[in-house]
């Protein structure tokens, strides 16, 4: 027997505890590529390090270009962008993952979010959290008993509360088996990087 699957109330901290990279973020998780390489993928243009999520968030912003701050946990390199989304846009993500395992999650300010699962390229798995029953990719449905587990709302058209995020964060722990925790996001230095977003 495996570890028992986390859910989306394992998650419910996010919001909470870090409410300004909520409101618009993107997670990535990739197994394969060196950090290095993942940047080379990306066309990454090396930035300062810092020191724990509040002062990636409050990095100034620059135009045409998305701060990615990045570190490595386990065997996967996590890439977190504030107010980005080039983690979920298939025609970077997808290249990106060429040789790896590919999970990423993304929420806006408007609610809109996309997961998307790749290996090798091969977009297995992607969705809008907030809409679980509409899925796409080479195996949409491979995941839908964990999904249900989870906590995705795929039987409740209109679910209180809404737990869409947590959700993405725990489906995304199930597929790479690393947790994402607070202590992570405050203690760690990250590298950083901007990348062009066209």
């Amino acid at each position: 027997m495996g570890v028992m699957t986390r859910t989306a109330a394992d998650y419910t901290w996010f919001e909470d505890d870090f409410p300004d990279l909520a409101e618009a973020y993107c997670f990535t998780l990739a197994r394969g590529p060196s950090p290095a390489e993942l940047l080379s993928r990306l066309d990454a243009r090396p930035a300062p390090s810092l020191p724990g999520i509040a002062a990636v968030v409050e990095a100034p912003a620059q135009q045409r270009r998305q701060l990615v701050a990045m570190t490595t946990v386990g065997a996967w390199t996590l890439l977190i962008e504030p107010n980005g989304y080039l983690g979920v846009t298939e025609d970077r993500a997808l290249p990106a993952s060429t040789g790896a395992s590919w999970v990423s999650h993304f929420s806006n300010v408007n609610g809109v979010g996309t997961f998307l699962w790749a290996e090798d390229q091969d977009l297995r798995l992607c969705f809008d959290p907030m809409f679980p029953t509409d899925r796409w990719g080479r195996t949409p449905d491979e995941l839908l008993d964990t999904m249900r587990r989870i906590g995705f709302h795929l039987d409740d058209e209109d679910p209180d509360p809404d737990l869409s995020a947590p959700a993405a964060f725990a489906l995304a722990e199930h597929l790479t088996g690393i947790a994402i925790t607070p202590t992570l996001l405050h203690t760690t230095t990250f590298t950083c990087a901007t990348v062009e977003t066209h």
